[in-house]
């Protein structure tokens, strides 16, 4: 017994130590960013907390999901933390965008990220394409997401360019 035991206890130990398949240690993380709360804020501010009358929006603008349990009636506390959860997993998508992928995150919760990434027919976006090709002069592309049914809105233009001044690193 003693022989089968010893081993047993040492694979264990030894698979304790190692990660866990499928997971990517160096992987950026958005709570590793300086100013992710200041993302967090920034969200909150301009997106406010959502009611009733903003279906399917709940919480700072978090889409419900098929099989999703939302109620209106949740915590502003209950609200960042779904906001947070949103923002995290943004972040993952745009991960491989280095130090642009804080700004990304924060346009594809307001603009979606196939808008910016491309989906079926769609391409993808001037903007990513830029910063794909190494050409971080972003400004212009990003301010340029403040239309709603194709009208320009003021408030969305004052939007992107504090989101601009305040999370875009050089």
């Amino acid at each position: 017994m003693k022989r089968l035991l010893a081993p047993a206890v040492l694979a264990v130990a030894f698979s304790a130590s190692l990660p866990a398949q499928g997971t990517d240690e160096t992987a950026a993380s958005f709570h590793d960013e300086p100013k992710a709360e200041l993302a967090v804020e920034l969200i909150k501010k301009y997106e406010g907390l959502h009611d009733r009358s903003d279906y399917p929006y709940y919480g700072y603008g978090h889409c419900k999901l098929p099989g999703e349990e939302l109620s209106y009636d949740m915590t502003e506390a209950e609200a960042e933390k779904l906001l947070i959860s949103d923002l995290e997993k943004r972040y993952r998508l745009f991960s491989k965008y280095g130090k642009d992928a804080l700004i990304l995150t924060v346009l594809s919760y307001n603009v979606g990220h196939g808008t910016l990434l491309g989906y079926g027919k769609h391409p993808k976006s001037r903007l990513v394409k830029k910063l794909e090709a190494g050409d971080r002069d972003i400004y212009k592309e990003y301010i340029s997401y403040c239309h709603y049914k194709g009208r320009k809105i003021r408030s969305i233009e004052r939007r992107r360019k504090m989101e601009f001044l305040l999370l875009y690193e050089k």
